[in-house]
Formats: C-alpha cells, sequence, structure tokens
C-alpha cells in the first residue's frame, strides 16, 4: 500500500488514470482472471467480483476517502451484496494507492477466517509492489476459491452466476 499522505497522494491520483491500469492488466490479464473467476466460481456457490479503480476523483480525495471506504462504495453499488446466499465478495484494488481491500456480505464474513481474507489481501499486494500483479490476482482468486468451497460447495447443486466474472475497471 502506497505511504503518500496529503498533496503527495493528491497529485499521486491525479496522474494516474485509466491507462495506467491497461497496463498493468492488459486484455488478456482481464481474460485470465475472468476466467479464474469462473473456474472458481464452478467449485462454490458464491459469488466474487473482481475491482480494479485507477484512481480517486478530487471530491473523493477532498473527503479523504480511503481504499476501505471507497471498497464499501463500490459493493453496495454494484451489488456484491445482493446474492442468494450472502455470499457476495469484493477483491478491490485501488491502483494509484496498490491498496487492496476485500468486502465480504455477511454469510462469507461469518463462513470464512478473517485471517484467509488478510492472506488475499497480502496475495495480491505483494503482486502489485513486485510488478507481478496478474499473478497476485490469481493467487489471491485462488486462495479465496478454496476458502469459500469449504462453507458453500457447488456440489451440482443449481449454481447460477449472479454476479458478472469479469473484472470491473473504474
Amino acid at each position: 500500500m502506497s505511504r503518500r499522505t496529503g498533496l503527495a497522494r493528491w497529485l499521486h491520483h491525479l496522474w494516474v488514470g485509466p491507462l495506467h491500469v491497461r497496463a498493468a492488466f492488459p486484455p488478456d490479464a482481464m481474460r485470465r482472471i475472468e476466467a479464474a473467476i469462473g473456474e472458481g466460481e464452478r467449485r462454490h456457490t458464491a459469488e466474487l467480483r473482481f475491482c480494479v479503480e485507477s484512481s480517486l476523483d478530487t471530491a473523493q480525495l477532498w473527503r479523504g476517502l480511503s481504499a476501505r471506504a471507497r471498497a464499501l462504495e463500490v459493493f453496495g453499488q454494484f451489488g456484491v451484496w445482493d446474492t442468494e446466499h450472502d455470499n457476495g465478495v469484493l477483491v478491490y484494488l485501488l491502483w494509484a494507492d496498490r491498496a487492496v481491500e476485500i468486502v465480504a456480505d455477511r454469510g462469507a464474513t461469518r463462513s470464512v477466517d478473517p485471517a484467509v481474507w488478510a492472506r488475499a489481501c497480502e496475495q495480491l499486494a505483494r503482486g502489485c509492489r513486485d510488478g507481478t500483479q496478474l499473478d497476485g490476482a490469481l493467487a489471491c482468486i485462488a486462495t479465496l476459491t478454496e476458502a469459500l468451497a469449504a462453507p458453500y460447495p457447488a456440489d451440482g447443486r443449481d449454481n447460477p452466476d449472479e454476479l458478472p466474472n469479469a473484472p470491473l475497471v473504474l
């Protein structure tokens, strides 16, 4: 996670934009993330969304919005909470800060050890720090898949795809 604060954070967020995200996550990387989510969701009935946001806008920066607060907004805005079994999970990456947050609905929160969320966040954050963001994203998704398959096994049940698997880019 970035340690920039104040004016340095503002300037960095004004400089980082969608082209930076496309360079970090080109179309092939996004397809691989989408495929990993789809493969994982065949093993469990939970729903996973992966979101990358390039930067915060000036109004968000003025309010001092944290990556966690923004992740909560995105969780609500894109209906990750609106799943049949209350087991939607958002992986949110604020690229300008290299900040990773996982927001899980109440069913998933009750069913998964908090250490798993922290480990998955660290895998993605480490990949971003090391320039291996795709590997970090895939490791994060694999960790979440394993954790969600135990309490929410697909077991041949009706398993509708309630949320899109394609990564969300803001």
